[in-house]
C-alpha cells in the first residue's frame, strides 16, 4: 500500500511538472526543444496520411452500402464480433417484385414476359452488387480499417510518449538553469542526462515508425489497384448483362413500338455504298439495325482498306440471328466499322464469315 501511494504521489508530480512546463512553452516562458525539419516532415506526412485514410474509408463505405441506418448496423456487429446478417440487395428486391407481379398479371402475356426477363436480369446485377461489396470490403476496406486501428494507433502512442519525453527534457534543462548550489547542479546535470538518453531513444523509435508511413503507402496503392479491379469487372458484369437482356427484349415481336425517325434526303449516286447509306431508318430494338439492313451492309460495303484491326474475343457470344457473327473465347478476328453503325458494335470476319459483333466482348489488338 505504502509502495502504491510512493508511486502515485510521483507520477502526479511528474504530471504537474509537465503541466507545468507546457503551459510556460505556451506562453513563451520557457524554451523548447525543437525537432528537426526531417522529422517534423514525417510528422506532417503521417497525419496526411490519416486524414485521406479517413475520409476515404467513409466515402468508400457510402458508395458500398449508402443507407447510413444499414452501415450503422453493419459497424455494431462488427464492434460486437457478430456476423454481418445477409442483406438483399436493391436489385434482388426489384427482381423479387417484378417476378410476383408477373406471376399475378400473366407470364404469357407479352408485358409479364418482359417482367421476368428484367427480373432475371436484375436478379444477376443484384448477386454481381453483393459479390463486388464483398470483395471491395476484403481488398480495400479492411486494409484502411487494420491501418487506422493497428498501425495509426501505435505511432499516436509513441508520439505522445515523445511529447511527455520532450517535457522532461526541457523541465530539466530549466531546473538546470535555476541551479545555483554546486550539488543541485550536479543532481540536475543528471537527471538531464538521463531525460535527455530517454528522449533521444523515444525520437529515435517514433522515427521508425513514422518512416514506415511509406511501406503503408505502397500497400494502400496495392489495395487501391484491387478496387479498381474489382469495379472494373462489376461493371462490365452489369454491362453484360443488360446488353444480353435488351437482345431478349428484341426478340418479342410486337411487344412495343419504336419511333421512327425521318429518312435522309436521297443523293444523286446509285452506287452500293450510297443506297445502303440513303435508305431510311428503320425502328429497332437494342440501337441494332434490322436484319434486311444489316444483310445489305455486310454484302454490298466492302470494309475500309485501312480501317481494319484484330481483335481478341474475350468471352463466348451466341450470335442472335444471321446478320450476327458466333464468337469463342480467345480466337482471334478481324474487325471493322461502318458509316453510320452503332458505335457499339463492329463487323467481324473469321475466314469467309462475316457478321456484326458486340465491342464490349473483344479487346483491341492493333
Amino acid at each position: 500500500m505504502d509502495f502504491n501511494m510512493k508511486k502515485l504521489a510521483s507520477d502526479a508530480g511528474i504530471f504537474f511538472t509537465r503541466a507545468v512546463q507546457f503551459t510556460e512553452e505556451k506562453f513563451g516562458q520557457a524554451e523548447k526543444t525543437e525537432l528537426d525539419a526531417h522529422f517534423e516532415n514525417l510528422l506532417a506526412r503521417a497525419d496526411s496520411t490519416k486524414s485521406w485514410t479517413e475520409k476515404i474509408l467513409r466515402q468508400t463505405e457510402v458508395l458500398l452500402q449508402p443507407n447510413p441506418s444499414a452501415r450503422v448496423e453493419e459497424f455494431l456487429y462488427e464492434k460486437l464480433d457478430r456476423k454481418v446478417p445477409s442483406r438483399v440487395t436493391n436489385g434482388e428486391l426489384l427482381a423479387q417484385y417484378m417476378a410476383e407481379a408477373a406471376g399475378e398479371l400473366g407470364p404469357t402475356t407479352p408485358y409479364g414476359k418482359t417482367l421476368l426477363k428484367v427480373s432475371e436480369a436484375e436478379k444477376r446485377l443484384g448477386a454481381a452488387e453483393r459479390d463486388f461489396i464483398h470483395t471491395a470490403s476484403l481488398s480495400f476496406l479492411t486494409p484502411l480499417r487494420n491501418f487506422l486501428e493497428g498501425d495509426w494507433r501505435t505511432i499516436s502512442k509513441e508520439r505522445r510518449l515523445l511529447q511527455n519525453r520532450r517535457l522532461d527534457l526541457d523541465a530539466c534543462k530549466a531546473r538546470l538553469k535555476k541551479a545555483k548550489a554546486a550539488e543541485a547542479k550536479a543532481t540536475a546535470e543528471q537527471e538531464l542526462r538521463v531525460a535527455q538518453t530517454e528522449f533521444d531513444r523515444q525520437a529515435e523509435v517514433t522515427r521508425l515508425l513514422l518512416e514506415g508511413i511509406s511501406s503503408t503507402h505502397v500497400n494502400h496503392l496495392r489495395c487501391l489497384h484491387e478496387f479498381v479491379k474489382s469495379q472494373t469487372t462489376y461493371y462490365a458484369q452489369c454491362y453484360r448483362h443488360m446488353l444480353d437482356l435488351q437482345k431478349q427484349l428484341g426478340r418479342f415481336p410486337g411487344t412495343f413500338v419504336g419511333t421512327t425517325e425521318p429518312a435522309s434526303p436521297p443523293l444523286s449516286s446509285t452506287s452500293p455504298t450510297t443506297a445502303a447509306a440513303t435508305m431510311p431508318v428503320v425502328p429497332s430494338v437494342a440501337g441494332l439495325a434490322p436484319p434486311g439492313e444489316a444483310a445489305l451492309c455486310l454484302e454490298e460495303v466492302a470494309p475500309p482498306a485501312s480501317g481494319t484491326r484484330k481483335a481478341r474475343v474475350l468471352y463466348d457470344y451466341e450470335a442472335a440471328d444471321s446478320s450476327e457473327l458466333a464468337l469463342l473465347a480467345d480466337e482471334l478476328i478481324t474487325v471493322y466499322s461502318l458509316p453510320g453503325m452503332d458505335p457499339d458494335w463492329l463487323i467481324g470476319e473469321r475466314g469467309n464469315k462475316k457478321g456484326k459483333v458486340p465491342v464490349t466482348y473483344l479487346e483491341l489488338l492493333s
